[in-house]
């Protein structure tokens, strides 16, 4: 059960930042030698290249649109790697653990990816930068401690990953349909506008 709570919490943090989770879970598993974390995640080649995507998604994250890009992109990858995480974590454990491992990691990061996806669309609507650049430090900050301390207190890491899901869902309700009220308005205006034009004489 601590397993599946370690694999909830880190599924959540790797639908907002995968490679900042195998980071975290590398870095411990190289430093303290955690039993329940994979030897996978710890080997340096799987950090150079977690770490180089991680420096990549620091970048991108931050600006207004290309992290909107980013997400989409990341739509196939960050749930991927939230399931990987799972099985590698289950890794010890028989094959069915490790395929519930999967689905719990994987399902956990498809639903906060959508939730940043989602948050982060409606982010944009508003044109200055640093709503983006404070949102996505905050989501950085977050993981890393989340990450590190589910190591440690799995469960109450679990508890505090479904109370950020959870509420994290109601924000992006509220989120869509904002945008879809927008985008009403915008429509609405844009009719106007095109009624005017074809009154006025040629």
């Amino acid at each position: 059960m601590e397993t599946l709570a370690l694999t909830f919490s880190s599924g959540w943090a790797s639908g907002v930042n995968a490679y900042l989770v195998v980071l975290v879970l590398g870095i411990a598993e190289r430093v303290g030698g955690f039993e329940q974390i994979s030897d996978e995640l710890g080997r340096w080649d799987v950090l150079a290249v977690a770490g180089l995507m991680y420096a990549f998604e620091f970048v991108a994250d931050k600006v207004p649109y290309v992290d909107s890009a980013w997400d989409v992109i990341s739509t196939a990858i960050r749930p991927v790697v939230g399931g990987a995480i799972g099985v590698l974590l289950a890794g010890d454990s028989e094959s069915m653990n490790a395929l519930v491992g999967g689905i719990v990691g994987g399902s956990s990061a498809l639903g906060s990816h959508s939730v940043k996806t989602g948050t982060r669309l409606a982010i944009n609507s508003v044109p200055e930068p640093f709503s983006n650049v404070t949102v996505s430090a905050t989501e950085d900050i977050v993981v890393l401690a989340l990450v590190w301390f589910a190591i440690e207190h799995p469960y109450i890491a679990a508890g505090i990953a479904g109370t950020f899901l959870l509420i994290g869902l109601v924000v992006l309700w509220f989120a869509i349909k904002l945008i879809r009220r927008g985008w009403q308005r915008f429509k609405g205006w844009w009719d106007r506008r095109k009624a005017r034009k074809q009154e006025q004489p040629q």
